[in-house]
């Protein structure tokens, strides 16, 4: 695999104390189906008493009206943002249609023989909304509805300003000591960036909860995966389906050769892919034979949204900013990692455990060395990354690196042990050892692969009788930790305020609508 070996001394520079963490800001985005009584997909549209799907800021949909996602805002500590990720649930739960709940899993419940049932997501009459649900048509015909139902995690977190000013300080490369803080700091996130595209397999390891998959979700499809029990397809060793063929795949999108060796070379192969057409995407055609629009486009991504990524360099947009523009006018301001699996044990879907393994992460892909990434260790990190995926849990499993074969297990206790530092670093602050306990769950599960969540998965499927029994098992638990969750007086008003609000808001955007979609489309195209 390449990538940078962990040396056996720490990488924490003597100069860093726990002081320069203490501003490090996170917070979640949640993905989950919401599910009928029957098991099946829910039908019905995203519950009115929950607001404005488009408008309001923490409780919206993705693709699919039945695909709910639940956003904090940056919390100062993990305690804080799982709390407020808490109350989301909670509010949703509260407001679902009779007899439906929150599936626990990133791979989805069951799914009708026809994906023509899979609900679009709606967003009322705007042009803007109604250009958020074309984006939606138009993945589902590149790539179908079924793809599209896969949920995820994404931690954001964003280190303070203090320790890229002192790594600043201490660099040796005089050309990096004259560069403005912002673009130290994106040169910086890059380099975390690369680490963690190289580093991947360690969190499918230690994270990965979905080894298995429902029938329902590859009708038609041709595969190798093997019969589990009633309709539940798996690999016996498989961790994280989700991150692997079978996951949310954008083939055309493999061919674009986007890397993040910086971020002028990263927002170029991103422009290029937003304005130049795919021929396969315009085959397809742009309308359908009524004349009404099927896709935004035929280029490669309709919007910058369509590329998928195990990992994101953010700014917030301002104004009518596209993601691209809010990086190039201000850096990069946090990254977005996205190749963590739904936590079926979870009610809120990630523990404090993984929250704490993820920020010693990222600060272990900050400060370890990052070179760029060529074309052949990239592709070491994919067949890398597909062992972990289909085998991460088989006995004597070997990684490639540039300079030979090398046990999984040796790699991944290599790798954590050097984290514990960090971890140390992380709990000084904190005056408690959350992150040090974290990495030492994360150590005994690569000692003993019946710990981790993909081996628990199996064996409890077996128990309760494939996906949808087990699943809904654990979405009644779930519900009886919502049903007894308390919020504030404040805090249900301010909810019951962001319900108004987002109505409020979404109507004012219907009615300053003054061009037709269609022209407002064209202006686009």
């Amino acid at each position: 695999m390449s990538q940078p070996k962990a040396s056996s001394h720490s990488i924490v520079p003597a100069w860093v104390d726990a002081s320069m963490l203490q501003g490090t800001l996170r917070g979640i985005e949640r993905e989950s189906l919401r599910m009928q009584s029957d098991g099946y997909l829910s039908k019905q549209p995203h519950p009115q008493s929950l607001g404005s799907a488009l408008t309001h800021p923490h409780i919206t949909t993705d693709y699919s009206e039945a695909l709910m996602e639940f956003i904090t805002p940056p919390e100062s500590s993990i305690q804080k943002v799982l709390a407020y990720l808490q109350d989301l649930h909670y509010i949703a739960h509260k407001n679902l249609p009779e007899g439906e709940k929150l599936w626990p899993m990133s791979m989805p419940c069951m799914l009708d023989q026809d994906e023509e049932n899979i609900p679009f997501a709606q967003y009322g009459s705007s042009n803007i909304g109604r250009f958020k649900t074309l984006y939606r048509k138009g993945l589902a015909i590149r790539y179908g509805r079924r793809m599209q139902t896969i949920s995820g995690v994404h931690y954001n977190i964003s280190f303070p300003d203090e320790l890229f000013e002192q790594l600043q300080a201490h660099e040796v490369d005089t050309s990096l000591k004259t560069l403005s803080l912002q673009d130290y700091k994106s040169y910086r996130y890059f380099g975390l960036i690369r680490n963690f595209i190289r580093l991947t397999p360690i969190i499918i390891f230690l994270l990965g909860a979905s080894p298995t998959v429902c029938g329902s979700f590859l009708i038609g499809q041709t595969h190798q995966l093997k019969p589990l029990v009633a309709g539940a397809l798996h690999l016996p060793h498989a961790t994280a389906l989700r991150m692997g063929k079978h996951g949310y795949q954008n083939s055309a999108q493999k061919k674009l050769g986007i890397h993040y060796n910086d971020l002028t070379g990263y927002l170029a192969g991103i422009q290029e892919a937003v304005k130049k057409p795919y021929a396969p995407f315009s085959k397809l055609g742009l309308d359908d034979e009524n004349g009404e629009p099927r896709q935004i486009n035929d280029h490669t991504l309709q919007i910058e949204n369509e590329y998928y990524s195990l990992i994101r360099p953010k700014q917030t947009p301002k104004g009518s900013e596209t993601p691209s523009q809010a990086l190039e006018n201000r850096g990069v301001a946090y990254v977005e990692l996205r190749a963590v699996d739904v936590d079926p044990y979870s009610p809120i879907g990630i523990k404090e455990s993984s929250a704490a393994f993820l920020e010693t992460f990222a600060l272990y892909c900050l400060l370890l060395e990052s070179p760029e990434i060529s074309e052949d260790e990239q592709s070491r990190i994919e067949r890398n990354q597909a062992l972990i995926v289909e085998r991460g849990r088989e006995d004597g499993l070997q990684l490639e690196t540039a300079s030979g074969s090398i046990s999984a297990k040796a790699w991944l206790l290599e790798h954590l042990c050097a984290m514990k530092p960090l971890a140390e670093l992380f709990d000084q602050g904190l005056q408690e050892s959350l992150y040090s306990a974290a990495i030492n769950e994360m150590l005994l599960r690569v000692e003993d692969s019946s710990q981790t969540p993909s081996a628990q998965i199996i064996e409890e499927m077996k128990v309760h009788g494939g996906t949808r029994h087990f699943g809904g098992h654990l979405a009644a638990q779930h519900a009886k930790v919502y049903d007894v969750h308390q919020i504030t007086a404040d805090k249900q008003q301010y909810f019951d305020g962001l319900v108004t609000i987002s109505k409020q808001e979404q109507l004012a955007l219907e009615q300053a609508s003054t061009e037709t979609f269609k022209e407002y489309l064209n202006n686009f195209r």
